[in-house]
């Protein structure tokens, strides 16, 4: 029998508007035990919606977003200019990793100089992934 295994993180906020990546993406996220809650989003404005209405609040707040690039409306690039504009807490708390399917350098050198970017990982999702994510 498999012990069970403390989650590394609370909870984490999947932003992306593919419903299979969500679905794949939120499956190995909590059955790796990477995070014990997995909040989806399916548009820039839905999460920056979430985290305004949850705000400085550590105990409802996700520690880590991933964060897709290529979305309708507003894209992953607008999401973190709004999001350098949330109250300091939120900033502070939230760290964000880029999960895209984008391979350009030109993505990946302009979200990597983001503040909050910690990681930027090409889709799929994969556990070895997960396990290289340091916060």
């Amino acid at each position: 029998m498999k012990a069970t295994t403390p989650a590394r993180l609370k909870r984490v906020l999947l932003i992306d508007d593919n419903e299979i990546d969500n679905f794949i993406n939120e499956r190995i996220i909590t059955s790796t035990n990477f995070s014990e809650e997995c909040t989806v989003k399916t548009s820039a404005d839905a999460a920056v919606d979430y985290l305004k209405g949850v705000g400085s609040n550590t105990e409802v707040l996700p520690q880590l977003i991933f964060l897709d690039l290529n979305m309708p409306g507003k894209d992953g690039f607008a999401f973190l200019e709004i999001f350098n504009t949330l109250e300091k807490g939120i900033r502070d708390f939230c760290r964000v990793v880029v999960l895209s399917s984008s391979i350009s350098p030109e993505d990946i050198n302009r979200a990597s100089a983001h503040p909050n970017v910690i990681k930027y990982l090409n889709k799929p999702l994969a556990e070895k992934y997960l396990e290289a994510i340091e916060l």
